[in-house]
């Protein structure tokens, strides 16, 4: 057995890309800089002598135009040698049990080649300049690896061999827990990462002393993965005892009445035309689209891990949202994602980070290039997006991914069978994920990044990408009564699921596993990627077995669904834990929150007497959250399948802002679906309700300024807030809840899934000096529209010199949490509102006017409102064009000063508002069709290749208030994120 070292160096000539990528990071984190030489390798491990490890290296590990290759034997000094000019020698590789996908590729590639390698693991090598030791242990830390999942080997490596795990020797454990009193029920909760309050752990407690015995650690860990608040959404489904300004409200179950209720109601109204199929009751929600397929739509959250790990964080939530879709039904086939983060502002200075928390420019990064590598290794198109900025994600970032799915309607709904198989298929189990979905409950500290590595998962999209094929096969030949996706909880939370109503016997013993040592409640609970769990017929399993074996995944039958109520765990003809399904899913104790509101009284605004409206144009492009996001939009293949029809970027150069994305997923018809999003978080802790209002609004009329249908939206929600047992969080929290009831019943928008992400906060520092962090009240609204027909949608660039520009909608006075309040530092005013029921009339009518051709652009107004707007649409068609604020519909020019009606009309952030480019021989007809539904001529597009807007003709101010270069101002959206 012998370990060989495969270097791999850039040939001469060629630039050292992994070094210029660590020096460029390491200048914008602020890191003392060094001169650096960086390369990749493997360590392989097993009966390979000389000739043929060095053809492997040639053949397999590298590319010979632009690679070059160092290999010897572990320790030998050939690997050792340090370049003139370099002081340091620094190894990063992979943690023990840390997924290694490409470790994991390279050998079975190596199997190709009629050769056998026992392990392999890549690795990472620098030599870096003379730096201080504190100046080079930060370098490593923060830059050259992630001590979460890698571990750091300063000098040459001195491995024997590549751990690959122990032997486990089997010792069933029994936890003493019916005698234990309350406070060692909390630190038995606190030291295994159950999650689970006092009263849930003297719940459990009574439950084993009623069945006269103590539960084993894997009974123990069932129940805690089951009621998690991941799992179980125990909060807002939960009781809550309500208090705001109008009085008392008890809930019974919060989603229930509020968000549930409305698509009951929407369904119910809809009566025969109801074109909703499965909402909240499967892995993603399922609508009508086409007469051989339905859509269904998830999106997920992965905050915690992103926390620590954001490469595999964001990984290993993408993977998993698109898992959901194909564990829905009998399987979607997943067409197209989304994504949306919230990070800290990307400048902000190493030294005012807390302590624990990774650089928010690396978070970005890395996140950015998690959830790309795996859509596009999976050949997923990632259509559409957002991110945004704020100081309180520093130590909580927000990590959405979103999956779109079609599958036929006859395979539309599942049901497991008694006796069936129970089958997993795919990646294979470790410890990588363990208590992940437990520590999604908590709140983060200094010390998460040190203690919580269990909890990341690192993704492997090629597995993924083998599996999807399976499955869809299999469903095809109906070799299957039901599947799911194994993610939070691992199996514990799939079996159990699965079983709920019948029961399930599983043979632990059975799982394939990465490496030995697992412990049978490691191997339960484990979220270790890439496997789904089919209850199969006995009767074909042999073929189920064949087809997988035919596309080289593996499948493996660990036990079987049965019919006695009861979850029945062995291991290796040991019964280690045997569990009630009803006490499992059921028996978790209704605890009432207390929950209350009081509005923020909110000063009135106080603008500048005068603004240079060129310049505050100019900023607010280049702010963070309206600046270009090309840098990360350039990277995601949104192309592949070939469905895309409107795409992330658009206009004459494909680099302005869509408001939504188009995809037509079935290649054989013009229908098509839209995908979009609203987010609000600046208005969250000024006021929830309206928050979650604009969020719903900024959805929608992102999906109609596109050409969707305004009566075929449905919608999603995801909550992402922070400590929700204090009541006046949880207060916020429901009054977002019940905003989201009012307005999607009022716009007959049904919400059909959702997910929410509680305790996003981060604490540091001890005692009276300790400080939390709590993120904005977080909503996101996502948005499934559809088009009949794709070539009657419209994109927001401007087209045409001479064509009318209209306001459709009502500008107010409304700048709390606008981005110009931002921008210039000033607080106050009230948040914009939603009127619903003009919301309704206006989302019908611009689509009516799409329909009948009238619309050449279309853009919703929102962050910056109109000056941002106009200026958006301008330099994505390369035109040039001229406004009249005199004209603009807004609520100032009756109430304020000639200088309030300016600030109001081009900054405001109301909603309900777009701009339209109407051809003058459609104005008739398109001014016929809005109705009483407030609009106006406010300018027309010009080939100036300027944008220029006039002031109110009571105002002193000069001819333009602004004019400015389409080119000036693009190149301010797009420097910030030039990266």
């Amino acid at each position: 057995m012998t370990l060989w070292q495969v270097d791999i160096h850039p040939a001469p000539g060629q630039p050292d890309i992994l070094a210029r990528g660590i020096l460029s990071e390491a200048k914008e984190l602020g890191l003392e800089t060094c001169e650096i030489k960086a390369i990749r390798g493997f360590l392989v491990q097993g009966d390979l002598n000389e000739a043929q490890i060095g053809r492997l290296a040639r053949e397999l590990f590298a590319d010979l135009v632009v690679d070059h290759t160092v290999v010897a034997k572990v320790g030998e000094a050939s690997l050792a040698e340090t370049p003139a000019g370099f002081a340091h020698l620094v190894h990063v590789l992979p943690k023990p049990g840390v997924t290694d996908p490409v470790a994991e590729s390279a050998r079975n590639a190596i199997s190709d080649f009629g050769l056998t390698a026992d392990a392999v693991c890549t690795f990472r090598k620098f030599w870096l300049s003379k730096l201080p030791d504190e100046h080079l242990q930060k370098m490593c830390s923060k830059l050259l690896a992630n001590e979460s999942i890698e571990q750091i080997v300063h000098g040459p490596l001195n491995l024997q061999r590549l751990h690959v795990g122990s032997t486990y020797a089997f010792e069933l454990e029994t936890i003493p827990l019916r005698s234990l009193g309350s406070d060692e029920l909390v630190s038995l909760s606190k030291a295994r990462t159950l999650s689970l309050t006092l009263i849930e752990m003297q719940v459990i407690q009574q439950h084993f002393q009623k069945v006269g015995r103590d539960p084993t650690d894997i009974e123990l860990e069932s129940i805690a993965q089951t009621w998690s608040e991941h799992c179980s959404h125990k909060t807002l489904a939960g009781r809550i005892a309500y208090k705001d300004e109008n009085g008392e409200k008890r809930f019974q179950n919060m989603l229930k009445e509020t968000i549930f209720a409305a698509t009951q109601k929407i369904r119910r109204d809809l009566g025969e035309n109801d074109w909703c199929v499965s909402v909240f009751k499967d892995n993603a929600g399922i609508v009508k689209f086409h007469e051989d397929f339905h859509v269904a739509f998830k999106v997920e959250t992965h905050n915690r891990p992103s926390a620590i790990e954001p490469y595999g964080g964001a990984n290993t939530g993408i993977g998993g949202v698109i898992r959901d879709t194909l564990g829905t039904g009998l399987g979607a086939k997943p067409v197209c994602s989304t994504d949306v983060f919230c990070f800290a502002p990307p400048n902000t200075k190493t030294a005012d980070l807390p302590p624990g928390v990774l650089h928010p420019q690396r978070i970005m990064r890395r996140v950015v290039a998690g959830v790309r590598d795996y859509g596009n290794r999976m050949g997923i198109p990632t259509v559409n997006g957002s991110i945004f900025f704020d100081e309180n994600y520093v130590g909580n970032p927000l990590v959405f991914c979103g999956n779109v799915g079609i599958i036929p309607p006859a395979m539309s709904f599942k049901e497991t069978q008694p006796n069936d198989l129970i089958v997993a298929i795919g990646g294979r189990t470790g410890r990588d994920g363990i208590h992940g979905a437990t520590f999604s409950s908590v709140e983060l500290d200094s010390q998460s990044e040190k203690t919580s590595s269990g909890a990341v998962q690192i993704g492997n999209a090629i597995v993924e990408k083998m599996v999807a094929d399976v499955l869809l096969q299999a469903r095809d030949r109906g070799l299957f009564n039901a599947v799911t996706d194994c993610g939070a909880g691992g199996f514990s939370s799939a079996v159990g699921e699965m079983g709920a109503e019948l029961g399930a016997e599983v043979w632990l013993e059975k799982s394939p596993l990465k490496y030995a040592g697992l412990s049978y409640t490691e191997i339960w609970i484990s979220e270790a990627q890439e496997r789904m769990v089919f209850a199969v017929p006995e009767a074909k399993w042999a073929e189920f077995e064949a087809l997988c074996r035919s596309e080289n995944v593996e499948a493996t039958v660990i036990g079987r669904f049965v019919p006695t109520g009861r979850l029945k765990l062995m291991y290796q003809g040991d019964q280690v834990g045997e569990l009630d399904m009803h006490f499992l899913h059921e028996g978790r104790p209704p605890i009432e929150r207390q929950a209350f509101f009081q509005p923020v009284a909110q000063p009135p605004l106080q603008l500048p007497p005068q603004l240079d409206h060129r310049a505050t144009l100019l900023k607010l492009l280049s702010s963070w959250n309206i600046c270009s996001k090309e840098w990360v939009v350039r990277q995601y293949d949104h192309e592949v399948q070939g469905g895309s029809v409107i795409k992330p970027l658009t206009g004459i150069e494909n680099d302005g802002p869509s408001d939504a994305a188009v995809v037509r997923p079935v290649l054989s018809s013009r229908r098509g679906i839209v995908v979009s999003n609203g987010l609000a978080p600046r208005q969250g802790n000024i006021d929830p309700y309206n928050m979650a209002a604009s969020a719903i609004d900024e959805a929608v009329r992102n999906c109609v300024a596109v050409g969707a249908d305004p009566a075929r939206i449905a919608i999603l929600d995801n909550f992402c807030w922070g400590y929700t047992d204090r009541p006046q969080t949880l207060g916020s929290l429901v009054r977002a809840a019940l905003a989201c009831h009012d307005v999607a019943i009022g716009l007959g928008t049904p919400f059909i899934s959702g997910k929410d992400s509680l305790n996003n906060e981060f604490s540091y520092g001890e005692g009276a000096d300790r400080k939390t962090i709590s993120i904005p009240p977080t909503l996101l609204i996502s948005a499934l529209g559809q088009v009949e027909d794709v070539s009657t949608c419209v994109t927001m660039d401007l087209k045409q010199p001479g064509n009318l520009l209209y306001q459709v909608g009502k500008t107010h006075a409304h700048f709390g949490g606008s981005q110009l309040c931002q921008s210039l530092g000033l607080s106050g005013g009230d948040v914009p509102q939603v009127d619903v029921p003009l919301a309704k009339q206006t989302f019908a009518a611009i689509h009516q006017a799409i329909q009948a051709g009238c619309i050449a652009a279309c853009h919703d107004l929102s962050d910056g409102g109109l000056a941002v707007g106009v200026a958006e649409m301008a330099f994505a068609g390369g035109c040039g064009v001229r406004v009249r604020l005199e004209d603009v519909p807004c609520e100032s020019r009756q109430v304020g000063s000639a200088a309030s009606h300016v600030a109001v009309a081009l900054y405001a952030e109301s909603n309900t508002r777009f701009l339209c480019e109407v051809p003058r021989k459609n104005a008739q007809q398109f001014e016929k069709l809005l109705g009483s539904v407030p609009h106006a001529v406010i300018g027309e597009v010009t080939d100036t290749g300027r944008v220029q807007i006039a002031p109110p003709a009571d105002s002193q101010a000069p001819a333009w208030l602004i004019d400015l270069s389409i080119a000036e101002l693009k190149e301010a959206w797009q420097k910030p994120l030039r990266w």
